[in-house]
């Protein structure tokens, strides 16, 4: 072959190699994926589901006497660093209940992916209004001083709450726009008009629940937030006011999906939330605007 020609097919080769590669960099999945903050294995059903998710979890104590603002509580957090930062969520129990009322969902959210801070109110008899601000005093205290502070993005962070807790985290939310979700579970609030909160909000009302009844609670709180925000309703079936307080499947499925796709942003989620979920054995009916916008 002459040395023109040689030159010549060395060239197209070289050509063919770089449109190769940049077909391959163009093809979905052939590079990291858009979303920063996508955390975790691709979900299922059986993941969100179970008792743990992917990541192991650590835990440290909180004492009341070195914070302010809220009574101090516990942090469960993903143990490895290797995945970068991740979201927060605060949670706060409800009227004269402690931290150990929804203790179970520190270690069962962690695990999926977060930061989780259950805290104790100052007093046990606290009304929404003060666990709203410890709540979000818990998220200053976790973001800017807790020894896991550095794991945390700021920008990235959640309310949840049961009972006057998830009263509170629904005055948390109206307080703080910045937020990326909200969780009431059962809540309890003499305020039953939230037409202010800008933060993607999942309520869970209980179908047996005398102390919080969904048609003078968990109904209208739903129906006054924004018709233009994401926002969904999960009534529990067979349950009562005090199923937050014990695991259970069905809250932690959608808790996990909301928290994962409006603090992660994981579109990858969305299947578990749009469309609706059906009445089932567990679920009496759900609400909801679908598909979702944020």
């Amino acid at each position: 072959m002459s040395k023109s020609r040689s030159r010549i097919v060395k060239g197209l080769l070289a050509a063919t190699v770089a449109t190769a590669g940049l077909c391959t960099a163009l093809v979905p999945g052939a590079q990291a994926a858009d979303n920063p903050y996508e955390r975790g294995p691709a979900p299922s059903n059986s993941s969100i589901e179970a008792s743990r998710g992917s990541y192991a979890v650590s835990q440290t104590s909180v004492s009341s006497l070195g914070v302010s603002g809220f009574g101090g509580g516990t942090i469960y957090y993903p143990t490895s660093t290797s995945d970068g930062t991740f979201g927060a969520v605060a949670i706060s129990p409800g009227f004269t209940a402690y931290q150990s009322s929804i203790a179970w969902l520190g270690p069962r959210l962690a695990s999926q992916g977060f930061v989780v801070f259950t805290i104790d109110t100052n007093t046990t008899v606290d009304q929404p209004d003060s666990r709203g601000r410890q709540l979000l005093a818990a998220l200053d205290y976790l973001t800017k001083t807790s020894s896991v502070r550095t794991r945390i993005d700021t920008s990235r962070l959640g309310v949840m709450g049961h009972s006057m807790g998830g009263g509170g985290t629904l005055e948390a939310a109206k307080s703080r726009t910045s937020l990326k979700a909200a969780i009431p579970l059962t809540g309890w609030n003499l305020d039953t008009t939230w037409p202010e909160v800008r933060t993607p909000t999942l309520i869970f009302g209980a179908d047996g629940d005398t102390i919080a009844p969904v048609a003078t609670h968990s109904e209208p709180f739903y129906q006054s937030l924004p018709s233009t925000l994401d926002k969904a309703y999960v009534e529990l079936r067979g349950a009562t006011h005090f199923t937050p307080n014990s695991s259970n499947t069905t809250i932690a499925k959608y808790s996990i999906s909301w928290l994962k796709r409006f603090i992660d942003n994981d579109s990858r989620y969305e299947q578990f939330l749009c469309p609706l979920p059906a009445a089932s054995l567990t679920i009496a009916e759900s609400r909801g605007n679908c598909p979702h916008t944020s």
